[in-house]
């Protein structure tokens, strides 16, 4: 009979304790990591809990209440007012009249500053496009898009990106606002969207195309082709895609809601299905309340990990915060504090989702912090931040 006393090899109990030192204190610093629950209260600390003097916070909410956003609470006047330079603007999708100056400050996974209803739910324009950035991330983790390089033409074969110009678009110049697609979108030129304050429609209209990915250019008729693209990848509503995937896992609320326009239906192997907008410019895009957002920024901030779980993959976390070729200070529609739209006194590491009217979401990784800001006037976001990073 074999020996096995014999056989076995010695152990090396030095080896064998370090490992499992180094196992149980993982696992025990992933469990000081806090998660607010769905459906419960998002914890709280004070400022002085972790290492922030009360003063800064106050004096940050302040700020805040004190700018509140100058247009109109009534957003349709506030949409054609603001985009009144445009031809042909109109509302087609959903509005709402917006709330006051709301946001939460969270700093190593708790609440320390709060202001305004946090509960209420409102429009949140361009913010949406972080989370359509997302839905294409999810689709690139899935290998329903092979990467971010491959043509948008090789998935979308209905025309929307043939000819010389479009056929040569990318996800990757699409998902960085530099793909310079020319067209006409369930009613929208591309050309109509925030033009030259130079030239007129004949100009705008019969201009010379940039090579895809050389110019940066923000255009929400674009953003919206990128939606529909990706609901042909997909094959499903993007709202759906969006509350199964991380919506829902992450225990946002459930009154949050993703709208398109009017003109964006289309069927979809034999169901009517809306393809939905990447903001709010003529109305529609994400209604959501503050609240969820902060869970939202809060996954990114975990690099897409959610109390143990990967909602969406560490790459794809890194890739929208890699600055474009196009334009330093943006990313896969996400913006960066770098390049030439950057605060100073401002981390660099930062990256933000922004929105017209003045709702951001920030994530600072570095110092492990979420601010959420509604309604800030968009010229003092920089202000405002610096006012809370000169106290920390």
């Amino acid at each position: 009979m074999t020996n096995l006393k014999t056989k076995l090899p010695k152990c090396n109990y030095r080896a064998t304790f370090m490992i499992a030192f180094i196992f149980v204190s993982t696992a025990l610093l992933a469990q000081k990591t806090y998660f607010p629950e769905q459906n419960q209260a998002w914890a709280t600390k004070s400022p002085k809990e972790v290492g922030i003097d009360q003063a800064t916070i106050d004096k940050t909410i302040e700020f805040a209440v004190a700018n509140e956003y100058s247009g109109s609470r009534d957003m349709r006047i506030n949409i054609l007012e603001g985009f009144k330079n445009e031809p042909y603007i109109s509302i087609v999708g959903p509005t709402k009249h917006r709330g006051g100056p709301a946001g939460l400050i969270i700093k190593n996974g708790y609440i320390i500053g709060q202001w305004g209803d946090v509960n209420r739910v409102d429009m949140t324009f361009s913010v949406t496009k972080s989370y359509l950035s997302t839905v294409a991330g999810l689709a690139i983790d899935d290998g329903l898009i092979r990467n971010v390089n491959e043509k948008a033409a090789d998935y979308v074969w209905d025309g929307t990106f043939e000819g010389e110009h479009n056929s040569k678009i990318t996800w990757h110049h699409l998902l960085t606002q530099s793909s310079d697609w020319y067209g006409n979108f369930c009613g929208k030129y591309d050309w109509a969207d925030r033009p030259p304050r130079e030239g007129g429609i004949d100009d705008w209209r019969n201009r010379k195309l940039n090579e895809p990915g050389t110019v940066y250019k923000y255009n929400d008729v674009r953003v919206n082709v990128t939606a529909y693209a990706l609901l042909q990848v997909w094959r499903r509503p993007l709202p759906q895609i969006l509350k199964e995937r991380i919506m829902d896992p992450i225990g946002a609320s459930s009154t949050w809601r993703w709208f398109g326009y009017e003109t964006t239906w289309f069927d979809m192997d034999g169901t009517r299905v809306q393809s939905v907008s990447g903001g709010g410019h003529s109305g529609g895009g994400l209604f959501i309340n503050t609240l969820d957002h902060a869970r939202f920024g809060y996954l990114f901030l975990n690099n897409g990990n959610w109390n143990g779980k990967q909602l969406i993959s560490q790459d794809w976390v890194k890739a929208v915060q890699q600055p474009s070729e196009a334009y330093g200070s943006y990313g896969y529609m996400w913006w960066l504090n770098q390049g030439p739209r950057s605060f100073e006194g401002v981390p660099n590491t930062i990256f933000y989702a922004a929105g017209f009217g003045g709702n951001y979401i920030v994530v600072d990784q570095k110092n492990d912090i979420v601010i959420v800001t509604r309604w800030l006037e968009p010229s003092k976001l920089g202000e405002f931040l610096k006012i809370f990073y000169e106290g920390i």
